[in-house]
Formats: C-alpha cells, structure tokens, sequence
C-alpha cells in the first residue's frame, strides 16, 4: 500500500508544472547565487586621507590603502574639515588624518597618533571599514599603534598593538565556507517544510482529500506517503548543492559526508513534521502559507544563519535552545569546516532527533481523518 500512494506522488510531483523546475533551479540558486549574496564582508568603502607629513612613510601608508580591495581611494585633502565635508555629504565613508611627525617618529621607533574618523549612520560598514582601516595602519607600523576612531554618532578611544595570531580552521576566511554549510537548512526548510504542507493543504481546498480519508488507509502510512518523496527529493538536491560547492567553490566537507545526511534527515524530519501540523490546522493555503512563512522567518533569524548567537539578548539566546535550525548550523559547520565527528555533535544530534520526534508525534496526533 505504501509503495503505491508513493508512486502516487511521484506522479503527481511530475505532472506539476511547477516543481521539477523547482527541484533543479533551487539548488544553483543557492549555491551559485546566494553565497555572493549572503557575506558578511564589506567593500567599496570611500576613503579619504589628510597626509600632513608628506613623507615616504606617509606615502607608503596611502599606497597600501590604494590597492586594499576593500577600499576606494578617493584622493587626498589638503585638510581635516574638507574631508569631513565629503563625509557629511556621502561622498567618503572613512578618513585618515596622518600627523606631521608621522615619518620621523616611526623611524625612531616611537609612537604616533592617527586618527580615523568613520562615518557611522551606517553601523556595520563604519566600524567594519574602520577594522580593516586598522589593520592596514597597523601593519605599516613596526611598533605598537595607539589611535582613536571617533565615529558619526559616539566616540570610540582603543588601542592597537603588533599581535600574532593562529587560524585553526578556514585559514583563507573564506566567508562563503562559512555560509554554504548553513544554507544547506533553507534548502532543507524549503523543500521538505513548504511543499508538504502546502500540498496537503492544495488537496484539503481540492476536495481530493477526502478520497484518501474515505479509504481504510492507516494515518501512518498516509502520513509516510506524503512526506518520504520529499524527502528523497531533499537529499537528492542536497547531494547536487554538495557537488556544486566542490565545483564551482573548492569547499568539500571536511568531516565524515555521512554526518551531514544525518543531520539533513532530522532537520528534514522536523520541518516535514511542522509543516504537517500546520497543514492539520489549516483549511486554505494562503493561512498555511503565512502562518508557515511566520515561524521559518523566527527560527531562522534566531538560528545564528547571519549573526551569532551569543551577540542575542540573554532572553532571546534562551530560544536556542528550542531552536533546530540552530542545532542544526551549529553542527553542521562543525562537520563541513573543523572536520569534527559524531562525538563532537552528539548534543546537537540529540537535541535534534527529540525536538524532531516530538514534532513527528504531534504531527500524527493532530491528523484526523473526516467520519
């Protein structure tokens, strides 16, 4: 009976219009498309220098930040206040004032002060831009470089000294190494949360529900026939994305490939559950379509997908730990970049398969069939 309302779907997967075009454009989007989208790295940052020194060492300092990829160059000021102008017009983003002792003091060794104003309406491009503005200071210096980044709304005063550090793991930073691994969830989330649940619900506003309900068909093998086609769709588009990651990126998975189709199977589980249960509770597709689309959005932006965890309030760190998604991306980039193995997730695998099999149970609970 099961392998015959499978074949069903298969069936009725293939007559659609709309899916098997889904199936193979979905994975390009997200491989191809979406890692160039998703970073976190800012570039095309206006600089503007004030070099009141017009020494060599000056010099070589703003040709370092001319051929930083990160920054456009857009000239130097003969004065501070002129390029704050630029700044306060959107015509620079960041200023580099160099005092007039900078040469003489760097070749006797001694500290100089610099200043780095950044325009800070936009929050991230400032004080990311003022991080690799730092960098680039720091890195022409031979001894420790004290300076001061005041800032369009506050001020910020640190210090900056020579350091040496040790990468453990994505030794180049590639951020997309970091991304793809966790993108891997909304393609799950999509496939096997969305498309269950909205067909179902399609079936309910069809009325060809009711021909499966009028059956002696038990509730599991309906509820099994409905979700494992997806499923074998999932880790089948999940297979091509993890191809294309090698081909078009270079990124394989560091770790056993295994773990990550364990991985993929409970996120799969759960999101196939939740959908069921939504469509359970649902008469039309528009109601399981928003009320389907409110919890993804929530999960998925409490998951640490673009922004870590531990930068949350407390009370909202407190929903990761209900949180699948963020078991899920958790775990998953330990297996796809610090090549960790099943002792290294077994927590977020537990937590996975119980939250899972949770939602599994009360999504067969709450399927009632018509009398």
């Amino acid at each position: 009976m099961l392998r015959f309302l499978i074949q069903k779907e298969f069936l009725q997967i293939r007559r659609n219009a709309f899916l098997p075009r889904l199936i193979f454009i979905f994975p390009i989007m997200v491989m191809c498309v979406m890692p160039w989208v998703m970073n976190m790295e800012v570039k095309n940052i206006v600089v503007e220098v004030v070099d009141n020194d017009h020494s060599q060492s000056s010099l070589r300092l703003v040709h370092q930040i001319e051929a930083s990829h990160y920054f456009r160059f857009r000239g130097l000021q003969p004065t501070y206040d002129l390029a704050l102008k630029d700044v306060e017009k959107g015509r620079a983003d960041i200023i580099l004032e160099i005092p007039a002792d900078y040469g003489k003091n760097l070749s006797l060794g001694c500290p100089s002060q610099l200043l780095i104003a950044a325009n800070a309406v936009n929050g991230t491009k400032g004080s990311i831009g003022s991080a690799y503005l730092s960098q680039i200071v720091g890195s022409a210096v031979a001894t420790p470089l004290p300076h001061r980044e005041r800032l369009r709304v506050g001020e910020l005063s640190s210090g900056m000294g020579q350091g040496a550090g040790l990468l453990l793991y994505n030794k180049p930073q590639n951020y997309k190494l970091y991304m793809i691994p966790a993108l891997l969830a909304i393609l799950i989330m999509m496939l096997c949360g969305f498309l269950p649940a909205l067909n179902i619900v399609g079936e309910k506003e069809a009325g060809t529900i009711e021909q499966i309900n009028v059956t002696p068909v038990p509730k599991w093998t309906f509820i099994l026939a409905k979700l494992i086609p997806y499923w074998l769709i999932a880790l089948f588009v999940l297979s091509i994305c993890l191809v294309l990651a090698w081909a078009v990126y270079g990124i394989t998975c560091q770790g056993p490939l295994a773990l990550v189709y364990l991985l993929a199977i409970l996120l799969a589980l759960f999101f196939s559950s939740f959908g069921l249960i939504i469509s359970n509770y649902s008469d039309t597709m528009q109601q399981a379509m928003f009320v389907m689309w409110f919890f993804v959005v929530t999960l998925m932006l409490l998951s640490g997908l673009f922004t870590p965890t531990r930068s949350m309030p407390h009370w909202a760190y407190l929903t990761t730990y209900v949180n699948p998604m963020h078991y899920f991306i958790d775990a998953i980039r330990t297996v796809f970049i610090r090549g960790g193995a099943l002792l290294a997730i077994r927590h977020q695998v537990l937590a996975l398969l119980g939250i899972a099999s949770f939602m599994a149970t009360w999504a067969v609970i709450s399927y009632r069939k018509n009398q």
